[in-house]
């Protein structure tokens, strides 16, 4: 396992290779699909398999596990483990203290605790008005007197999907109305679909989400593989001189936003051909001039792709990354810095050059990646697992740098064993 503090060398990789990888189960499916147990007091174990084995994950089942024995939660850098631990504990009896890391302590949390508070949550602040740590007192009747809530849907969708997962529990159901644009709306059908599978009744109304009263109901599921790990994967294929990698586990009718991979990849010249057991996918084209895509429904593969456009050479508009800046780190500021340090620019575009849609935020890509053979390149990561994977791919074109790469272990705790697996690597 590479050490979170030792740079990793990466020494230029092969351009074509043939393997086949297991991908780890969803963290993002895992850690609803822990609480949605949780509320109704099952043990996940009996009814979870192929959990993500990701920092977060793991994370989040301690908490759970421990739950009746402690009342001081520590999510450390796991933002949506603080979220929905947030929207858990305000459902329980007791008086918690749920904190995090630094970086943590400097993510904001209000939108979802302010919601919380017109249910009818006992939650204070012990820092900053509107930041963790936070308190969180026993429920004075939980949704008793109001349980209709309008929230600004577009700060982060883990608040929504956090307050949408108690709406069962609550005596008269939940009516969520998100107000302007919603960020990653497939993670709030992924919450939904989950809810639905443990028993819940929860739709779409025009513009709300109305859930009714009730409660879960365990049963054996397994978790799908992880669409957001798969997109190192495509890239390193998009980069390569004719690589065949078979993906097991992902499904091509998913419930994950990030599955779309496959469709915006066609532009690198990687196909997918999909079976009942994965994928399979292969350099076998050539690259468009230049790529454009509306990330706001999958903010996670964004750094994946700038990063692929610049080792392309390929020209990227971008578009839909309102919520990167509140990240791990401020990943629009994080992929600036580290792609000029491989003569590729990283800017946003001002209005006049966004006519059509003048509400939206356009960010360009532009300038063709160049590994210096004499100094390799370090890439910092900012605490940033998606920052460390993200540029990991670049190795295909020359030796680089990568530091603190234990921070994967956050999503993706395999990911350089399987790249010296795969690229057929004794060590780095």
């Amino acid at each position: 396992m590479v050490e979170q503090t030792q740079p990793l060398l990466l020494r230029h990789l092969p351009r074509t290779f043939e393997a086949t990888i297991t991908l780890d189960g969803s963290k993002s499916i895992s850690n609803r699909a822990l609480i949605i147990l949780a509320l109704c007091d099952a043990n996940a174990g009996d009814y979870l398999s192929h959990l993500s084995t990701s920092n977060d994950t793991t994370t989040l089942l301690r908490l759970l596990e421990t739950r009746h024995q402690t009342n001081t939660f520590d999510a450390g850098d796991a933002g949506t483990v603080f979220r929905f631990m947030a929207a858990y504990l305000a459902t329980q009896q007791g008086t918690q203290i749920l904190t995090g890391s630094k970086r943590m302590l400097e993510r904001p949390i209000g939108p979802l605790v302010t919601a919380l508070r017109t249910l009818g949550a006992d939650i204070q602040y012990l820092g900053q008005e509107g930041y963790p740590p936070l308190q969180i007192g026993t429920p004075a009747g939980l949704g008793a007197q109001q349980h209709q809530l309008r929230i600004n849907a577009g700060v982060s969708s883990q608040f929504l999907s956090a307050l949408l997962m108690i709406g069962p529990y609550l005596p008269n159901g939940l009516e969520l109305i998100p107000e302007g644009n919603v960020v990653s709306r497939p993670y709030l059908d992924m919450t939904m679909n989950l809810m639905r599978t443990f028993g819940a009744i929860c739709e779409w109304h025009d513009d709300r989400i109305v859930v009714a009263p009730g409660t879960y109901t365990p049963r054996p599921f397994r978790v799908e593989a992880d669409w957001s790990a798969a997109s190192y994967w495509y890239s390193f294929v998009a980069l390569s001189d004719g690589a065949t990698l078979r993906l097991n586990g992902l499904d091509q009718v998913s419930v994950q936003g990030d599955a779309v991979l496959s469709e915006m990849m066609t532009a690198f010249g990687v196909t997918s051909v999909f079976d009942q057991d994965g994928v399979a996918i292969r350099k076998n084209g050539t690259s468009r001039q230049m790529f454009e895509w509306d990330f706001i429904e999958c903010p996670d593969i964004a750094q994946t792709l700038a990063v692929t456009c610049a080792a392309r050479g390929m020209q990227g508009l971008f578009t839909g990354l309102e919520t990167l800046s509140i990240k791990e780190t401020d990943r629009i500021a994080a992929i600036k810095q580290e792609l000029q340090k491989i003569e590729s620019n990283f800017v946003k575009l001002p209005p006049r050059f966004n006519k059509k849609n003048p509400e939206k935020l356009y960010y360009m890509v532009d300038g063709q990646a160049i590994i210096p053979a004499h100094q390799p390149p370090s890439f910092a990561t900012y605490g940033d697992h998606r920052m460390a994977m993200a540029f990991a791919p670049l190795a295909l074109l020359g030796d680089i740098i990568i530091e603190s790469p234990g921070v994967v272990a956050k999503s993706y705790p395999g990911f350089w064993d399987d790249v010296r697996a795969v690229l057929k690597v004794e060590e780095f």
